[in-house]
């Protein structure tokens, strides 16, 4: 069976419309690396179920589906309160702080969590954002990023 992502059968982004994705922020961490080497899956998208925990990863290159991502900042672990199905473009944000949009998936520590890597113009740790356990993580679907 073709995986169609890794076939480039898709021209464009094929999500018309998705329901919000909520959490909790489980764990504030405090890290940043510049040589971390995520590999980041073809897919655009990934699924999330509810009680499940993920990781959010910041950076501030310039990367997407299928790059590699260096410079990274450790932002939390967030516990997913109403699953759904997180696509590339997805605004990230952890009360009402906007942390950026998602640029992709690293898969690493599967089947533990999922590495959640998040695109924003300054690469911050969660102290550093001031983020604080129990803040709602919101992702949501803005505009309509046709981009695959």
């Amino acid at each position: 069976m073709k995986d169609p992502y890794k076939e480039n059968m898709f021209k464009a982004n094929p999500y018309y419309a998705q329901r919000e994705i909520t959490g909790r922020l489980a764990v504030v961490l405090k890290e940043k690396l510049e040589n971390r080497g995520l590999q980041l899956m073809k897919p655009i998208s990934r699924a999330v179920c509810k009680n499940d925990i993920h990781e959010l990863i910041i950076t501030d290159e310039e990367v997407g589906p299928g790059d590699t991502v260096q410079k990274i900042a450790y932002a939390g672990f967030f516990e997913v309160t109403s699953g759904g199905v997180i696509v590339k473009g997805n605004q990230v944000s952890c009360g009402s702080t906007v942390l950026g949009k998602i640029a992709g998936f690293d898969e690493t520590h599967l089947p533990n969590h999922l590495n959640i890597v998040i695109s924003s113009p300054k690469r911050m740790d969660g102290k550093e954002l001031g983020l604080r356990l129990e803040s709602e993580i919101r992702i949501k679907q803005i505009g309509d990023d046709e981009t695959v």
